[in-house]
């Protein structure tokens, strides 16, 4: 059980959030909603540590949901903000520094030949789905279970009962009208992708996955389906855009197409892009960019797009990650993390799987290989649950859903990983001893 006691500035910070702001929370992540009790709120953080307003420590897993690949307050980046500042915070008009930072990325992302820089991934998201329609001229997106790709309306439905099911709003607000263009499909099933693009040749615009999904847990895609995936959308001339919002400069410098080699048509990026500032991007090849605003006539704009903070930030972690030492310090320190997960888990005897590549993982309940959606929603979330808060108890910040990945930082040292593994030795054992009782 979570110790309440040594958190209990952040229990009424809660209570007083959640009488001017819904649920207490800006972001519904946020909420503790799946592991019960309350969200600590943070008052510092420095390199791979929080400190919460009850001056607790702990070790952070989390890395404000993906950005802080260089861990929290790095030199460089807090220099190259620091710098911005003096100049200003905005101006609404192009700078040098957007046009550098969509050059780094255009060198890292093998398909991406343009970028347009926004300031959420949501809004990216938005943008390259009505982006894909107004190239192609087609209004159907297919989408698969599990996978998360912002508050976008189009996007945020249900999956359907059969193969090529017209999706049904999953949120109030949203409307069928909205919706009924989105098709939801299993994640890794071939026959399934096949079979509706036979039943809508010339209807779909894009297909739109996470190339490592983060938002189920970390599921991967077999190469059969990232074939069929590429070979499909070409042959029926719709798009395949990638939503590497989690995963891009995350497994490596040019993102999850890189490491297995596919060719998207579109990309979308945030989080490491904008180095821990509100800034994200899409991007993709010359000829489908040049349909947007003032190029071409897809409406995009943005106020705040490519913000000069944002930018500087993102400047400093992208020139950072183009040395490849620093991915082998990732994959190294994530391997030994996740072997020590696995080893405490058999140990104790508790059922799991875990999912890894390169510095996303998922320590999943469940006795099963995890593909899809329908396999990950059978895990134990009850015994997640208890894992989490027995972390958090012994200075552990673990995501607080069994359906989100974990990220791993350069700023997490041999030591550090030790005492997560201990940390967790003792969690599962804690487990499984109640659960003898």
């Amino acid at each position: 059980m979570m110790n309440s006691e040594r958190r209990e500035h952040s229990r009424l910070a809660f209570e007083q959030a959640k009488q001017v702001t819904p649920g207490g929370v800006n972001s519904a992540a946020r909420a503790f909603g799946a592991v019960g009790g309350h969200p600590i709120f943070i008052q510092h953080a420095e390199g791979a540590w929080l400190t919460d307003i009850d001056g607790n420590r702990y070790i952070d897993y989390i890395g404000s949901w993906g950005p802080m690949i260089l861990g929290h307050q790095h030199p460089n980046v807090k220099r190259a903000i620091h710098a911005a500042v003096d100049h200003g915070t905005s101006y609404g008009a192009p700078t040098t520094a957007e046009t550098r930072l969509a050059e780094l990325i255009i060198q890292a992302v093998p398909s991406v030949e343009m970028v347009r820089l926004v300031s959420s991934g949501t809004e990216a998201t938005m943008s390259a789905i009505r982006l894909a329609r107004g190239a192609t001229g087609r209004d159907k997106i297919i989408k698969f279970a599990g996978n998360y790709h912002g508050h976008v309306d189009s996007l945020l439905v249900a999956a359907g009962s059969a193969a090529a099911t017209l999706s049904v709003p999953n949120s109030p607000g949203v409307t069928r009208g909205t919706s009924q263009d989105t098709l939801v499909l299993e994640y890794n099933d071939v026959e399934q992708l096949k079979v509706t693009f036979q039943k809508f040749p010339q209807e779909i615009a894009a297909v739109i996955l996470e190339p490592i999904c983060g938002n189920m847990g970390c599921v991967t895609p077999t190469a059969e389906f990232l074939n069929a995936l590429r070979t499909l959308t070409k042959q029926h001339d719709s798009l395949l855009v990638f939503d590497e919002v989690m995963c891009g400069f995350r497994v490596d410098n040019g993102g999850a197409q890189k490491l297995f080699g596919a060719d998207p048509d579109l990309t979308v990026m945030g989080k490491i892009v904008g180095g821990g500032l509100p800034l994200a991007a899409f991007g993709g090849k010359r000829w489908i960019m040049e349909n947007v605003l003032p190029a071409g006539r897809v409406f995009q704009a943005g106020t705040l797009s490519g913000n000069p903070l944002a930018t500087a930030a993102g400047i400093a972690t992208l020139e950072m990650l183009r040395d490849a030492t620093n991915y082998e310090i990732l994959e190294r320190q994530s391997a030994r993390l996740a072997a020590g997960l696995v080893t405490a888990a058999k140990k104790h005897a508790v059922p799991h799987q875990l999912n890894r590549v390169g510095s996303m993982l998922t320590l999943f309940f469940h006795d099963e290989p995890i593909t899809n959606w329908s396999s990950a929603s059978r895990c134990d979330t009850q015994r997640f649950a208890k894992f989490f808060w027995a972390l958090m108890d012994r200075g552990v910040y673990w995501p607080c859903s069994q359906f989100e990945a974990l990220f791993v930082s350069l700023a997490h040292t041999d030591e550090l990983i030790d005492q997560t593994l201990q940390a967790a030795d003792e969690a599962l054992q804690e487990i499984a001893r109640n659960e003898l009782k």
